[in-house]
């Protein structure tokens, strides 16, 4: 167990470097060509878009609450959370995957469909990677803690950074919050999935993008998840070994 710790340690002191790495130059100029655009769009728009998203999200949260199995025994070892975590996402990315390569064979009309669809299975995966850990997403602050590792895995360079402090620092941090910043994160969201889901819209072509595109989105918020909660339990146990 020493070991396996030692290990998480390490792949966290990697995957960390990784989230606070500058941007290539590609990821830089896009997101400025996407705020030059955001700019041009009526501020009516980002109101309803930012409503909107809000609303999707929470009535997710809810039912997501619902249906997902409370904390996981506390007996488990954080290699056992771990395999069964990466069952977890296994199982979910199937599901985007499927999701994604058929709302994408059928052209725009199934294509806006899977915007929904697939924001659901994030939403729902995380409370299940949450129960995993052993965190009770029936507190409220378990709820903002899923919105930001959400928040973490598609955002901007900027963006990326200062949540991946908040998640550091969580326990300190979550007594400043008291709700999202909802239009900074539907725009974040929006911009990050904005271009590859475009071409999703082309039928046929859109099944192979839809069902590539999903997987992938998948595997960075399960990246995202794992290691944010790995901090987090690992910090637990740094403040037990000091008292």
């Amino acid at each position: 167990m020493v070991d396996y710790t030692m290990k998480v340690q390490e792949e966290l002191h990697f995957w960390k470097r990784k989230m606070t790495k500058r941007s290539g130059i590609i990821s830089r100029t896009s997101k400025k060509a996407q705020m030059k655009v955001n700019g041009l769009i009526p501020e009516k728009f980002h109101q309803v878009m930012t409503e909107s998203i809000k609303n999707m999200v929470k009535a997710t949260l809810v039912g997501s609450t619902i249906t997902t199995k409370k904390r996981q025994s506390t007996v488990l070892s954080l290699y056992e959370r771990d395999e069964l975590f990466k069952e977890k996402l296994s199982s979910f990315r199937k599901t985007a995957v499927i999701e994604g390569a058929g709302t994408g064979a059928g052209g725009i009309m199934l294509g806006l469909v899977d915007f929904p669809l697939l924001l659901s299975i994030k939403m729902k995966f995380l409370f299940e990677a949450a129960a995993v850990y052993g965190f009770d997403t029936n507190e409220y602050e378990e709820r903002l803690f899923i919105l930001h590792v959400f928040q973490l895995a598609f955002s901007s360079e900027e963006t990326r950074r200062e949540t991946l402090s908040i998640i550091e620092n969580w326990e300190d941090e979550k007594l400043l919050i008291a709700d999202m910043d909802w239009r900074d994160f539907q725009q974040e969201y929006r911009d990050y999935i904005d271009l590859v889901k475009m071409f999703q819209l082309i039928p046929g072509f859109g099944a192979i993008v839809g069902a590539f595109a999903n997987y992938n989105l998948l595997d960075q918020l399960g990246e995202a998840a794992m290691n944010s909660y790995r901090l987090r339990l690992m910090q637990r146990t740094s403040d037990t070994e000091k008292t």
